[in-house]
């Protein structure tokens, strides 16, 4: 595996993000942001938070596996959300383990987490981009 997820003495040890990630492989990607679209562009969970931050993350395991990866080599995330709050955190929870158990991988890598204002468009509420490293 050309990544591995630590989380140093001496930092905060989060359950849902490791602190850091060290990676080893020869290939590096680096993911568009990904919205709640499926494969032919329509909207996937309008309105529903939960919904879209799912499809964001089965949309990162889609493109990865079309160039031999998998979610296991994502090495970070970033998580761009609209108006964000924290009674937000246990819809973003849902969703990101619905995607898991969907894709039968553990979500959990370094995150860096944005409120933003607005998104490319106006009905996404999440939007996230991924690095990932491949042998």
């Amino acid at each position: 595996m050309a990544v591995t997820l630590v989380n140093p003495k001496g930092l905060p040890k989060p359950d849902v993000y490791r602190q850091l990630s060290i990676a080893t492989g020869s290939k590096l990607v680096f993911l568009a942001g990904q919205v709640a679209r499926d494969a032919e562009g329509r909207r996937v969970g309008e309105g529903d938070f939960a919904a879209q931050v799912e499809q964001c993350y089965l949309n990162i395991a889609t493109a990865l596996a079309e160039i031999g990866g998998s979610f296991d080599d994502v090495a970070k995330l970033t998580v761009y959300v609209v108006d964000w709050s924290p009674e937000k955190m246990p819809l973003l929870g849902e969703g990101v383990s619905r995607a898991a158990a969907r894709l039968g991988i553990d979500p959990v890598k370094p995150v860096t987490l944005l409120g933003v204002a607005a998104l490319g468009e106006p009905d996404l509420l999440v939007e996230v981009e991924a690095t990932a490293v491949l042998d």
